[in-house]
């Protein structure tokens, strides 16, 4: 993997790729799968593995719903995917076949093996980066979903010297510095960008390590959580961070979360706000899938 240069805030002066903070404003109940101790970092007791739906039935059904929210966030548009590990299997999980998320129904999921390959795909054409999630699956028995987007927020931190960093009580789940994958340490200088293969997707896996993210160099980030609700949480808030470090960049130097308000802040959340971010989430995207249904089964 190459490592980027460490640069600090004030040495940092660009102009902000983006404008604009989101205005989601909900707060967390979710605590962090956590991150890979860096330069002296000391964590918090893990949170418990125990996974929130205990149905394939129920896990599909917030798979349907993930797809949704995604879209009406701002996370991904036409691109992008949301899986789920299966409970019945645990080697397999569900996502659906390479159709444009907002237009996701329960009867579009696919079930895939442990080699991502899809068992009850009947003519339908999966994701190519399949292998993201199944790789991820493979290294993380944690993991119990994961969510690949190309924020355009994400992109400017995979391609310079400057990390994404917790800057937010929000995204306390996020290490101290969010690791990158390169493909090109993987496939070379003529690869297509995308992760293609299973040896791609280990070797995506390697670098996300025990983070709940990894940035990928010109093309987005892999979040991961111990439930669907939790990689949702992570990946909105992953964009809404990016953001709002983007606009702090150019203005002086950044106090940037340390690991222990990291840490206190998922631990804190955990018995905090309830599910009112998943639910004013799933409210707004079920407005808007009644506007596209007509358009979901095309």
């Amino acid at each position: 993997m190459r490592e980027f240069e460490e640069i600090s805030a004030p040495q940092v002066k660009r102009r902000a790729f983006l404008s604009g903070i989101a205005t989601t404003t909900a707060a967390s109940l979710f605590s962090a799968v956590p991150s890979v101790p860096q330069q002296g970092e000391t964590r918090l007791a893990a949170p418990s593995n125990k996974p929130f739906e205990t149905t394939d039935e129920e896990r599909i059904d917030d798979l349907v719903t993930a797809n949704h929210i995604l879209f009406q966030q701002g996370v991904v548009d036409g691109f992008g995917h949301v899986s789920v590990r299966s409970v019945a299997k645990p080697a397999h999980f569900f996502m659906s076949w390479n159709k444009a998320p907002a237009l996701v129904t329960k009867d579009d999921m696919l079930e895939f093996d442990q080699d991502s390959t899809p068992l009850n795909a009947n003519g339908r054409f999966p994701y190519g980066e399949r292998f993201i999630h199944g790789e991820i699956y493979r290294a993380r028995p944690d993991v119990q979903a994961v969510v690949h987007s190309h924020s355009p927020a994400v992109i400017p931190f995979g391609v310079t010297g400057v990390a994404l960093r917790p800057i937010m009580h929000l995204a306390g789940f996020l290490p101290q510095y969010v690791p990158v994958f390169d493909i090109r340490d993987v496939s070379g200088e003529n690869n297509r960008m995308t992760v293609n293969t299973n040896q791609e997707g280990a070797a995506l896996a390697k670098v996300l390590g025990n983070s709940p993210v990894a940035l990928m160099r010109g093309h987005g980030d892999a979040v991961v959580g111990p439930s669907v609700k939790h990689a949702v949480y992570r990946a909105i808030y992953v964009q809404v961070n990016a953001q709002i470090q983007l606009q702090a960049l150019p203005l002086g130097q950044i106090t940037f979360l340390n690991p222990m308000e990291g840490a206190n802040v998922d631990v804190s959340n955990e018995s905090g706000g309830g599910h009112k971010a998943w639910e004013i989430w799933k409210a707004e995207a079920m407005a808007n899938s009644a506007r596209l249904a007509p358009y979901m089964k095309a």
